[in-house]
């Protein structure tokens, strides 16, 4: 029965899924079979050929593979190996090389004969690709032919890089790499324009003949596309679907790269549910859009021809459901982000007291707070809170480097034109020109660019923020260490960082902490601070009583928005609310109209908020409710 149970929870999906807690336990499951391999091989006199991946989506696999060889004596003598693809043109010892990748997270900590490593070669000579990709293939087969496979997956749906319109039989060959890949690696190279455009993979026929295929995806940034291979329809526009061919495939994803399969996303098509407030609610928004209708016009016909009979069986009257989720959703939308004052709060998401809240929003970049609920932030000054606002990092990886040259340009000319000596500051200028000739993508800057690019992001901040109405008193930056890098990668959060973010807590002593929950930020930095703020206000809660009345309310808005049901507080505004917001916004300046880093999302910061917010309030207004012009969105998070 169990079985049979399985089954029919999983038949939308056309191959092999294991889900894992999380990505840690994903990664351990798939380094022991790795390993596992290699020790039946050596027991068997015989080498274990492994081809390998790169990218974030492998590293914690290597990480344990190199654990189990220092500490429980996993040795890597037999493995000969053959990576899926490397850039091109791409030298050896450049740190996006993925020479350099799997030397620093793999072949540096093991045992493993370098004469047994295969990695495409970067460096070759345009005319000499197409022998070096056939003679991949002719050491592959010789070999007899790779044991396991691993792969990571593209947010086109690439396997290595094999891209949209990718043959099923296709070989290691040379190809162009599609936009959104390039934008997505983008931060590797300091800027999409430093990305090769091309790169040597093995091809998806290559990749099918291995005896094993284990494809692993982490983070909810992957659900949309892990959907597509696993329940759409096989096509070359998602190359990953052809692995649904394969007898010999097994998908591994943590719970938020599966969140997007039916069985997790829409369980009552698949399975009976337990029933409880939050999947009611759920369940009942997403069939007011599938069917659209206005919740309250949903009939039980809608209910029993979309998989929900046993909700109206178990907690029916449908009509009754139907009311109960309309009031949920009405009792979300509030003009009063601090509480309203005086008023019953029995139904509203902030509470009425104290009146005036003590409310501080943290911004993980120096623009996130106007560009997510600038709205909202205006709203609370204007409303009489005392809010701060705190800018956790400097920002400083996403200027350009003519922007600094401009500002250096302008603060000699305002030196000069005051009598003072410029003679240094143009020695520090001509300096900065100089390395900006021989700059490498993603070299770490000098102390001193770094330093101009930081102080143009604070004083953009800065802008921002007296736009919306708070004291300079009020306005704090922590440029906490973590990111301090020069680099865009991060250090480990370290003691510093919560004590910073411990101690501005304990000065401002808030009733209401905004934060970044927008965990789909491609640089990563969005998570890390918002994990700073709840381990700072976890350790401050053991010995402070006002922690205890301060309510965390999340935000989105610069990369994606909260779905529909899991909104707690939506804040409409005016079309002159949203014209203020952009206005905020535009103080911005070095990140209109090009910023160095903008992800998968080719719109402007501005246009991107504006039309999530629209969205969000169509959302609504689909819904049956009142109809606003925009609408910010925020959730609570208990800590």
């Amino acid at each position: 029965m169990a079985r049979l149970n399985l089954l029919e929870e999983t038949r939308y999906e056309k191959l092999p899924v294991t889900v894992y807690s999380d990505q840690k336990a994903a990664s351990v499951a798939v380094a022991k079979r790795i390993a596992d391999l290699i020790r039946s091989k050596q027991a068997a006199g015989q080498q274990a050929v492994l081809g390998l991946a790169t990218g974030v989506t492998p590293i914690q696999v290597y990480a344990e593979l190199v654990r189990l060889h220092k500490q429980e004596g996993l040795s890597f003598k037999n493995v000969i190996t053959f990576n899926l693809d490397e850039y091109y043109p791409m030298k050896p010892d450049a740190d996006q090389s993925y020479v350099t990748f799997m030397n620093e997270n793999l072949f540096n900590h093991v045992d493993i004969d370098k004469a047994n490593v295969h990695i495409p070669d970067g460096t070759l000579a345009a005319d000499d690709v197409a022998a070096f990709c056939l003679e991949y293939e002719r050491q592959i087969e010789e070999l007899g032919g790779l044991d396991l496979q691993i792969l990571g997956i593209g947010r086109t749906g690439h396997i290595g890089f094999n891209e949209p319109g990718s043959a099923p039989n296709s070989g290691t060959r040379l190809v162009t790499l599609d936009d959104l890949t390039r934008r997505d690696a983008s931060r590797d190279f300091g800027g999409k324009q430093n990305v090769p455009t091309k790169a040597i993979t093995m091809g998806v026929g290559t990749i099918f003949k291995a005896r094993e295929i284990i494809l692993m995806a982490w983070s909810a940034k992957k659900a949309p596309i892990i959907r597509q291979a696993v329940e759409g329809e096989i096509s070359g526009d998602v190359p990953a679907t052809y692995l649904q061919l394969s007898d010999n495939v097994e998908f591994v994803l943590d719970v938020d790269a599966a969140s997007g399969l039916t069985r997790f996303d829409t369980p009552w098509l698949v399975k009976d549910c337990v029933w409880d407030e939050t999947l009611i609610k759920k369940a009942v928004i997403w069939l007011s859009t599938a069917v659209g209708k206005p919740i309250l016009k949903l009939t039980e016909e809608d209910y029993n021809n979309n998989g929900m009979a046993q909700l109206a069986v178990e907690k029916g009257p449908v009509y009754q459901i139907n009311i109960d989720i309309f009031n949920q959703v009405q009792h979300t939308i509030t003009g009063w982000p601090g509480g309203k004052p005086g008023s019953d709060d029995s139904q509203r998401p902030e509470r009425a007291e104290p009146a005036r809240k003590r409310s501080i929003v943290f911004s993980p970049h120096p623009d996130d707070d106007v560009i997510s609920m600038g709205g909202t932030f205006i709203r609370l000054v204007d409303q009489g809170h005392d809010v701060h606002v705190a800018y956790q990092t400097s920002g400083n990886t996403a200027v350009w480097d003519d922007d600094v040259l401009r500002f250096m340009e302008f603060a000699i000319d305002f030196k000069e034109s005051v009598g003072e000596d410029t003679a240094k500051m143009k020695g520090i200028y001509e300096d900065m020109r100089k390395f900006m000739v021989t700059k490498k993508p993603n070299q770490i800057d000098t102390p001193e660019i770094r330093d101009v690019k930081g102080f143009i992001r604070k004083t953009e901040a800065i802008a921002g923020a007296r736009y919306a109405g708070v004291p300079d008193s009020n306005i704090h930056f922590q440029a906490l260490p973590f990111y301090e890098t020069g680099k865009t990668q991060k250090n480990s959060v370290g003691e510093e960082d919560i004590r910073l973010t411990m101690e501005l807590l304990q000065k401002v002593k808030p009733h209401q902490v905004f934060t970044a929950g927008d965990f789909a930020d491609p640089h990563g930095t969005h998570v890390v601070c918002f994990n700073i703020i709840i381990e700072s206000l976890r350790r401050l809660r053991q010995t402070e009583d006002w922690v205890k009345d301060c309510w965390v309310w999340m935000y989105r808005g610069a990369w994606q928005e909260f779905p529909t049901h899991e909104i707690e507080m939506a804040v409409p505004l005016s079309p002159a609310e949203v014209l203020r917001k952009r206005n905020a916004i535009f103080k911005h300046q070095s990140q209109k109209d090009r910023p160095v880093f903008p992800g998968d999302d080719a719109r402007e910061f501005w246009v991107r908020a504006e039309d999530r917010n629209r969205e969000t309030a169509q959302a609504y207004d689909k819904l049956g409710m009142a109809e606003y012009a925009a609408m910010e969105a925020f959730v609570r998070y208990h800590y």
